[in-house]
């Protein structure tokens, strides 16, 4: 049978489209979770170390790409970092598709909007001589967040870095009361409702593609006009 690997954060949107590749009936038999060293062109950057958790409760193996694989920190050009940042991930998957029990047929990926990302994804996939699966793909934000709520999503805001968005909304549930506001705050500010432009990120705590739910005990770290959640403890109730 033929294997998928999900590209896997543990964000709303790459837990989307390993939640529809599941529905899809794609054999997903691997999860890829990369840990940037810093800050990141192509990777969402916090919290990936409760990935280990997420996949626990999702019940598929986890493959990690550490900090130690990149070589792109003294890369200057954005396009040239961002194709460096992919290298390992490609490496991973070239190994993995090298497994005596694996038929590697593609991967699943949560891009929305990101020309800069998708693109070198699916230049990735061609290269492997597999195809991407991109449910998020240029749908509409909205109807995707509440596609998300109404299957059963528990999203956390893990990290915010734009104009409205305060210290309160560390750790909040970005629900429909939540979309409701960052839509105002679209009309006064621009914030994209799915934070594509880095506005904030998130983490699925919970979703029905997941047997346990994930618990968190964390500090808000606010840093003028940007803030983060610092993860204290992680357990799977």
């Amino acid at each position: 049978m033929s294997n998928w690997v999900s590209l896997f954060s543990g964000g709303k949107d790459s837990s989307w489209a390993l939640y529809r590749a599941l529905a899809e009936g794609l054999d997903v038999s691997r999860l890829l979770t990369v840990h940037p060293a810093g800050d990141s062109y192509m990777y969402h950057t916090p919290a990936t170390e409760l990935a280990p958790l997420a996949a626990e409760s999702v019940g598929i193996d986890l493959v990690e790409v550490s900090p130690d694989d990149f070589g792109a920190g003294d890369v200057d050009d954005a396009g040239a970092q961002g194709d460096a940042e992919l290298e390992p991930m490609e490496a991973a998957l070239r190994e993995i598709a090298a497994a005596d029990d694996v038929d590697l047929a593609g991967v699943t990926a949560g891009a929305v909007e990101s020309e800069f990302q998708t693109s070198r994804i699916q230049a990735m996939c061609d290269r492997l001589e597999i195809d991407l699966f991109a449910p998020l793909w240029q749908r509409d934000p909205v109807e995707l967040a509440e596609a998300m709520f109404d299957a059963g999503f528990e999203i956390r805001i893990v990290q915010v870095a734009a104009y409205g968005l305060d210290e309160s909304w560390l750790g909040r549930r970005y629900d429909a009361a939540a979309l409701d506001d960052l839509l105002a705050l679209r009309e006064e500010y621009g914030v994209h409702p799915l934070g594509e432009g880095g506005e904030f990120e998130t983490y699925v705590v919970d979703g029905p593609h997941m047997d346990r739910r994930i618990d968190l005990t964390y500090d808000a770290v606010w840093e003028g006009d940007r803030g983060h959640v610092e993860i204290r403890d992680a357990t799977l109730e």
